[in-house]
C-alpha cells in the first residue's frame, strides 16, 4: 500500500462509518442523490461513488465497503480503499457521515 493510501486510511482505521438520521440518499441510474435535512443541502454522487456510500452504510467500515465495491465492479481493493477513504473525506467535511471511534 502506498504512503499516500496509508495517511488518507488512518483517520478511519478502527472508526465505525456511520451515516447519520440527519442523512437520506436515494440512487437514480445516473447519480445518487443526498440531502442533509439539517442544512436542507443536496449533494449529488455519481453511480460509483453512490455505490460507496450504499456499502459505506451496510459495512460500516472503509475495509468492508472497499472489499464489496472491488468485488461488484472487479477492482483491486487497494485501488478501491483510497478512492472510498477520498470519498470518507469529502462527505464527513460535508457532514453526510460520521466516525464512531468507540464501535469497533
Amino acid at each position: 500500500m502506498s504512503e499516500e493510501a496509508v495517511s488518507l486510511r488512518a483517520p478511519f482505521a478502527g472508526s465505525k462509518v456511520i451515516v447519520p438520521k440527519h442523512v437520506v440518499h436515494r440512487s437514480f441510474p445516473s447519480e445518487t442523490v443526498v440531502l442533509n435535512l439539517q442544512t436542507g443541502k443536496y449533494h449529488g454522487l455519481n453511480p460509483t461513488a453512490g455505490a460507496m456510500l450504499d456499502a459505506l452504510e451496510s459495512t460500516g467500515s472503509v475495509a468492508g465497503a472497499s472489499a464489496e465495491v472491488a468485488d461488484r465492479f472487479d477492482l483491486s481493493q487497494e485501488a478501491v480503499e483510497e478512492d472510498v477513504c477520498r470519498l470518507c473525506e469529502a462527505l464527513l467535511e460535508r457532514g453526510l457521515i460520521g466516525l464512531d471511534d468507540e464501535a469497533q
